[in-house]
């Protein structure tokens, strides 16, 4: 082995007997926990009831992980729908034998859809203010919790990247491989701890928290763009990419929105002025 190559040969799980406790769903486990706190302090700060964050809490992780699960589904793997589809909502697998699987295969972009989809639902529902004062605030703690989720798919060998072709990288040993690839999963869990500093330090140490939309607009510019250029060192997961000539990624393609949305919250969006 060379000294800027790593062979990554992980246990993946815990068995416990009656249950095997996977580390994937751990480190959902631990974002959504951290997530909880920082929005903890956050409401704390805004006045905010105990009630209303605990709301919150089941609107985001129901709202999360079903997008997470649904965008998968839509993007990269719709046949789904038709060959197996209970196994869409369900964390077993029917088709070839039944079989527990937990629930894998989540797209971040689904995930995103959701959050925005559930945050209105909570707004309207419960909190009664703009759907983009919580939208500035909730971003905070699911940057932070992106690096949890990528940290995890590191642990499971996936969304892998490209093969370097030199001495440095990771050799993924559970996949039977041994020449090293580039490790996405650690690239963007390092850079997306830089986005949650940011928004961090946007939110408490400066007045652009109070220009509404700027936050929810900086999440979507930074989180995306790093996706965007990421992928270039990515294995290709299919998708929707074959429909527009495979020039980019399905992750790309689905991260230009975004990232012109958050464009758009950064430096045209005004508020309407209440009458």
């Amino acid at each position: 082995m060379y000294a800027l190559q790593i062979d990554w040969d992980p246990i993946k799980y815990l068995d416990l007997g009656f249950f095997k406790l996977h580390f994937y769903s751990v480190m959902w486990i631990v974002a959504f926990i951290l997530g909880f706190y920082i929005m903890k302090r956050i409401y704390k700060h805004e006045n905010q009831s105990e009630e209303s964050l605990d709301s919150l809490f089941i609107y985001s992780v129901v709202g999360i992980m079903l997008g997470a699960r649904l965008g998968h589904v839509i993007f990269y793997q719709s046949e789904l729908i038709t060959e197996d589809f209970f196994s869409i909502f369900l964390p077993f697998k029917f088709k070839g034998g039944f079989e527990f699987t937990g629930f894998q295969g989540l797209a971040s972009h689904g995930a995103a859809i959701a959050m925005i989809i559930s945050m209105c639902l909570y707004n309207k529902k419960i909190l009664k203010k703009s759907v983009l004062w919580i939208l500035d605030r909730v971003v905070i703690p699911v940057a932070l919790g992106a690096v949890f989720v990528r940290l995890g798919n590191f642990i499971n060998s996936e969304i892998i990247g490209k093969f370097t072709n030199n001495d440095f990288g990771v050799v993924f040993k559970q996949l039977g491989e041994s020449e090293p690839r580039h490790p996405a999963q650690l690239y963007e869990a390092f850079c997306y701890i830089f986005v949650f500093i940011a928004l961090y330090y946007f939110y408490w140490k400066s007045k652009k928290s109070e220009q509404q939309g700027f936050l929810f607009g900086l999440f979507l510019v930074l989180l995306w763009t790093i996706r965007f250029f990421v992928e270039y060192v990515k294995v290709s997961q299919g998708g929707i990419e074959e429909y527009f000539g495979d020039a980019l990624s399905t992750g790309q393609l689905l991260s230009i929105p975004f990232i012109l949305i958050g464009l758009y919250f950064m430096f045209v969006y005004k508020p309407k002025k209440v009458a």
